[in-house]
Formats: structure tokens, C-alpha cells, sequence
């Protein structure tokens, strides 16, 4: 049977059930994370905790769990469900309260979940690259919190499916933001330049990674922001996330990205992101190297 966390214990996860007046049900008041499981081992799990209390920071959610904690019964979750490729998906509500948009008072315990889910890594879409469209931002103001509020990310993401691609690539007043569910990066003369961490976009854990082993191996960027025209005209785009690690994009709105292939700069990064992978968790056996 499969199992999943609940508020700090592993239960089987058919004896769950939602409250209706849970808040993160009723509101999206609560934030979540995703970590990535390669072999059994959860990848930069320090870096996804340490985010998950910054968002509960930010919407003033006391959560009783430290990193240490949280960390260890996610080791005993993957273990319990035998997962060796994968995600594992936490949620964190402000509780189960009746329904008011202030906070409950007095304050109610906060509601706290995890489960796994099997995922392999694409070495087709990674191979092949991913087309995409240019979409309006049309999200509030605090990106940079991992909250459960996606309601514009998925409008985006579900305009980007009916187009038949992969994702939405997201602009205000004409500068890139980031993908309805990634972070993006242009490469330009060889250089990559990306959003700096700031409100409007979440600093995700894969472009953190990312610009770290750009750093490392003297591939030169920048975090600043770029224009609609800058992303069209760039010679290579490429995504990153926990779920997709580092991904060509090939097109945007039918327009080819440089020769319409995957570019040089991001078949390094991915190489190195791969390299990466297999330093804190062994060989990704399911996958080949890329090329």
C-alpha cells in the first residue's frame, strides 16, 4: 500500500481525506515544493526545505518542522514506497478553519502532506528541445513564493498545451519573467543572461544549481532582464526545473530559437547538470549520457 506524510507521521494514503474548510482547498492559502529522487536519494533536498520555510515565512505560516526533520521522514517515505526515480510533491496549508479570509484566531494547526510519484527523466524532449509560446504575466505580484495560488500559471501552461507546445514563456511590459512552470535563460554570444531572483519570479532550485556550475566552470552570466526582442533574437533559450532539469527550447510562437536545434551552451549545461546529478546521487541508470 502506498504510503505518504501527514502532519509529521507515514500513513497509508487511501485512509487520507480533505477537509472542505481545509484553507489551502478554499483559499490556495499554503505553499508547496517539489525534490526530485534519483536512486532512492533526494537531490539539493537542503536547498527545497530551506525554500518551503522561506514561503511559510512569507505568508506567515508557522510551520513545527525543521529542515532536519522534514528531511529525514522524506528519506523514510521513499524507502516505505520503494521509489527509485521520481518526485516527491509537500504541501503546507494554514489549516482547517471556518471560512473567513482572515487567519483563523485563535490560529489552528497548519496541515502538512507529502507523497511520491514515479518520473524519468525525458531524454527525447531533452534530446529534441521543446517549442513554446509568448504569453502575458498575468500573476500577482509575489512570484518568488511557492504558493499554492497557480491559477495564472495554469491558464498560461493550458494556452501553451491548446498550441500544441510545452510551455509558456511569460512577459510584463515586454520583459521575459519566466515559464508558466520553469525558469528561462537566453544565451547570447555564447553568454547566458537570466531573471534576477526577484519578486517576479520563483529562484528556482535547478536555475540556482544551474548558474552555480556556470560559476564553477567559467561559463560566463548574467541575472538581469531581458526583452521579448532579446529572448526572439537569442542564439540558444532554455528552461530549467526540477522535473525537467535543463531543456532546449527549439521555438517560440513558430519562430525557430538560432538554427531551430539544440544549442552548444545548453548541451554543456546539461551535461553538467547530469554530472551533477550522478555526484549527489550515483548513475541515473534509466538514462544515457547525453551527447
Amino acid at each position: 500500500m502506498e504510503k505518504m506524510i501527514l502532519n509529521g507521521k507515514i500513513v497509508v494514503r487511501s485512509d487520507i481525506s480533505v477537509d472542505v474548510e481545509d484553507r489551502g482547498y478554499q483559499f490556495g492559502d499554503g505553499i508547496y515544493e517539489v525534490i526530485r529522487v534519483y536512486n532512492g536519494r533526494l537531490f539539493t533536498a537542503t536547498e527545497h526545505l530551506s525554500r518551503l520555510l522561506e514561503s511559510a515565512k512569507s505568508i506567515r505560516l508557522d510551520l513545527p518542522f525543521t529542515i532536519e526533520d522534514m528531511e529525514s521522514q522524506l528519506n523514510e517515505l521513499v524507502r516505505e514506497n520503494g521509489l527509485e526515480f521520481g518526485t516527491i510533491y509537500m504541501q503546507c496549508t494554514r489549516g482547517v478553519s471556518p471560512r473567513n479570509h482572515a487567519f483563523p484566531a485563535p490560529a489552528v494547526n497548519p496541515v502538512y502532506v507529502a507523497y511520491t510519484k514515479p518520473l524519468l527523466h525525458s531524454q527525447e524532449l531533452a534530446k529534441t528541445g521543446v517549442k513554446t509560446i509568448l504569453e502575458e504575466d498575468i500573476r500577482w505580484l509575489r512570484c518568488d513564493i511557492k504558493s499554492l495560488n497557480l491559477l495564472g500559471n495554469i491558464l498560461a501552461k493550458q494556452k501553451a498545451a491548446e498550441a500544441g507546445c510545452f510551455e509558456a514563456l511569460q512577459h510584463r511590459d515586454g520583459m521575459v519573467t519566466e515559464g508558466s512552470s520553469s525558469n528561462v535563460s537566453i544565451v547570447t554570444d555564447g553568454k547566458i543572461k537570466t531573471h534576477p531572483a526577484t519578486n517576479l519570479i520563483l529562484n528556482g532550485i535547478s536555475r540556482q544549481v544551474m548558474l552555480r556550475l556556470c560559476k564553477e566552470n567559467g561559463i560566463p552570466y548574467s541575472e538581469e532582464p531581458f526583452t521579448t526582442d532579446e529572448l526572439l533574437a537569442a542564439d540558444e533559450v532554455f528552461l530549467s526545473g526540477t522535473t525537467i532539469e535543463v531543456l532546449p527550447v527549439i521555438q517560440i510562437d513558430g519562430q525557430a530559437v538560432g538554427d531551430g536545434i539544440p544549442g552548444v551552451v545548453t548541451r554543456k549545461l546539461q551535461k553538467l547538470f547530469r554530472d551533477e546529478v550522478i555526484k549527489q546521487c550515483g548513475p541515473a541508470k534509466h538514462a544515457a549520457p547525453i551527447e
